[in-house]
């Protein structure tokens, strides 16, 4: 699921459109809070992935679903449409790429530091402010921090800043000594 939210050449490009689009009518900010949003529910819901990546469902059928989805969660007009000219385009598969492409063009544009954390366990309020402050410490500014949780990864974290990954998980720990050992 991880790999829906990597920027490809086609989601960049609907990204920049998307971008170009918000800054020019004044919608920057509130495009981008649908787009947070549609993240959320795409990484929630096993209903909404498979609506958007079926090759089966005409792409007149993905954009009324989309539609739906836009107008019911009160999305800006923009947002609405650009859903709906993605889907018309045959484009839905690559809905993940373009969030994360606008994601990196809203940041660029007003200097925003985004930084992900994962974690095995949903952090405690206390974990979340101790890394938020080293993480302003480390970048010298506050990051606006999203955290996720992925059993996976059995104990530790991963952080992204940007385009770096900061891995201390346990499972990656464990996969270099088993490395080491196999070498040895």
């Amino acid at each position: 699921m991880a790999d829906d939210f990597r920027t490809t050449e086609v989601g960049a490009r609907y990204a920049q459109a998307l971008f170009d689009l918000a800054l020019e009518t004044g919608k920057l900010d509130a495009v981008r809070a649908d787009l947070k949003s549609l993240k959320a529910a795409w990484v929630e819901s096993a209903d909404l992935r498979r609506m958007a990546m079926s090759p089966i469902l005409s792409a007149e059928d993905q954009g009324k679903g989309l539609t739906a989805i836009a107008t019911a969660a009160k999305f800006e007009t923009t947002t609405r449409n650009f859903l709906g000219l993605l889907a018309q385009n045959g484009r839905t598969r690559d809905l993940g790429g373009v969030i994360t492409g606008f994601e990196t063009l809203y940041a660029r544009h007003t200097g925003v530091v985004a930084a992900e954390v994962v974690s095995a366990m949903p952090l405690t309020t206390a974990q979340t402010t101790h890394i938020r402050s080293a993480l302003m410490q480390a970048l010298g500014k506050a990051p606006e921090m999203t955290a996720r949780v992925d059993p996976s990864i059995l104990g530790g974290l991963k952080v992204k800043v940007g385009s770096k990954l900061f891995d201390a998980s346990l499972k990656t720990k464990l996969d270099q000594m088993k490395f080491a050992l196999k070498r040895a």
